[in-house]
């Protein structure tokens, strides 16, 4: 059974709420930006998941333009090979038209972009759910319970979600990401 790297689920709102699975191919230490003042932190090699949202109906912080952003480095660094695909799917279920890249290039603002600058660094699969309602601080929530994920700091991620974090280690293989999508499409809709 071939997983799909980009999973769309919900109505036909341009906003949304994502979960992101990234893959580290070398153990790493990382600062994410001034979060807790700079302090480095181990990252080991492996998976990891970030979720976050865009919850405005167009412009830049709508889901397509925000998922397409985190698929884009810096400094004209090559962007993550899932991009054109996502761009493609995109367009093909209706979540945007038009140019979707980042105008004036990428800055790097949240913490999960530092993770997502890296070369060593790559976004491997998406869960997008399409939905106004503010679901990001449940599914956090939801995915720190779950066995397969480590808290690596708490409150990474989650700048503005106090006592949560929403990046995380993810310890499992394709089968247990695609168990993940299901559960929370589930649980979602």
């Amino acid at each position: 059974m071939e997983i799909p790297s980009i999973r769309i689920i919900g109505g036909d709102a341009q906003a949304g709420t994502y979960v992101l699975r990234i893959h580290l191919k070398e153990n790493t230490t990382l600062q994410f930006g001034r979060f807790k003042k700079g302090k480095l932190i181990s990252l080991p090699a492996g998976d990891y998941i970030y979720t976050g949202s865009a919850l405005s109906e167009k412009g830049s912080a709508s889901l397509a333009r925000r998922l397409i952003r985190h698929a884009t480095r810096s400094n004209n660094k090559p962007p993550h090979a899932i991009r054109k695909k996502m761009m493609s799917q995109f367009a093909e279920c209706g979540l945007c038209s038009g140019n979707l890249l980042p105008r004036q290039g990428k800055t790097l603002h949240w913490n999960v972009d530092f993770l997502l600058d890296l070369q060593s660094a790559e976004l491997i699969s998406i869960l997008a759910i399409r939905s106004p309602e503010r679901l990001e601080n449940r599914i956090a929530k939801q995915l720190e319970r779950d066995p397969r994920t480590d808290i690596i700091e708490p409150g990474l991620g989650a700048n503005d979600a106090r006592g949560a974090t929403h990046l995380l280690r993810f310890r499992a293989d394709d089968m247990g990401w695609a168990s993940f999508v299901e559960t929370v499409g589930n649980t979602c809709f």
